[in-house]
């Protein structure tokens, strides 16, 4: 394996950001590589944005794509606008509820990129219905990918994490994980989970310099909430003190800074980005 060196220098791409450098020292001199992230869930809405965000930061970025179709129909469109700053950018497809895709997927991008720096997992589904009316299956299919499918990545990346000697893993929760939200007994459950899987991550991994942290995102501007009626939308906003909607780029700008080195003491954290509508 070749010999990492950090923090020798940084690049500047596109946007005015700063990419801290990692060097590979080879026989033929040295060669420098960006850190790298993989995004679960990349392919569209927050976290499409997460991984620009980190490609203009310098990153290289490995976008998870759930199939061949979400690869084709958005997937493809996200790498090249990441490669627009400069960096690498590649899609991996993988079912983050399947624990054997997601440790090929981790190999893949690791013998691609050299390392695996930051992993975001953002991947998640809603189907939602009041506990009453809600199936089994409904149940199940959420908990597969926001819950399960958090652990699988989160078990595999912190193995290539733990032999590198540093990593960061943010998990994106939500408020409904914190607070419980009428209709999704199963999304709220899964999210609640992940913020109890970030705070014992971040003791079990802290000892090996590897810090987990979470973000809890309220109401986004998405697509999913464009279709919302609008009494529903009014409503929203009335309980919301900021009197708008987030937006993915200020969820991607928390995820970012959770990434970077001012955040390197900063573990075991959830973040809520919901413009003081919980308080």
């Amino acid at each position: 394996m070749p010999e990492r060196k950090e923090n020798f220098g940084r690049n500047c791409f596109p946007g005015g950001k700063l990419a801290e450098e990692i060097f590979l020292k080879t026989g033929k001199g040295e060669l420098i590589l960006n850190k790298t992230v993989l995004v679960t869930g990349a392919e569209q809405g927050i976290g499409a944005c997460i991984a620009k965000r980190f490609a203009k930061d310098g990153y290289n970025v490995a976008i998870n794509c759930y199939n061949e179709a979400t690869r084709d129909a958005s997937g493809i469109k996200v790498a090249e606008e990441c490669r627009a700053f400069g960096v690498e950018a590649e899609c991996f497809l993988a079912d983050v509820s399947k624990f054997d895709e997601c440790e090929r997927m981790v190999k893949e991008v690791t013998a691609r990129f050299g390392s695996l720096d930051v992993l975001v997992n953002n991947a998640g589904i809603t189907k939602d219905g009041l506990m009453a009316r809600m199936s089994e299956a409904q149940f199940d299919a959420v908990m597969n990918v926001n819950y399960k499918g958090v652990f699988n990545m989160m078990r595999h990346a912190s193995g290539v994490m733990i032999k590198q000697k540093h990593g960061k893993i943010i998990n994106i929760s939500s408020v409904a994980g914190l607070y419980g939200n009428a209709g999704q007994i199963n999304y709220s459950a899964a999210k609640a989970g992940v913020v109890g899987m970030t705070l014992t991550g971040a003791k079990e991994l802290g000892p090996r310099n590897i810090t987990v942290n979470a973000v809890a995102p309220g109401f986004i501007e998405t697509k999913m909430t464009e279709v919302l009626p609008e009494k529903v939308k009014e409503g929203a906003l009335a309980s919301i003190p900021l009197r708008r909607f987030g937006t993915v780029e200020e969820v991607a700008g928390v995820v970012a800074f959770l990434a970077s080195e001012d955040a390197n003491y900063v573990s075991g954290q959830v973040i809520v980005i919901d413009g003081a509508m919980s308080m």
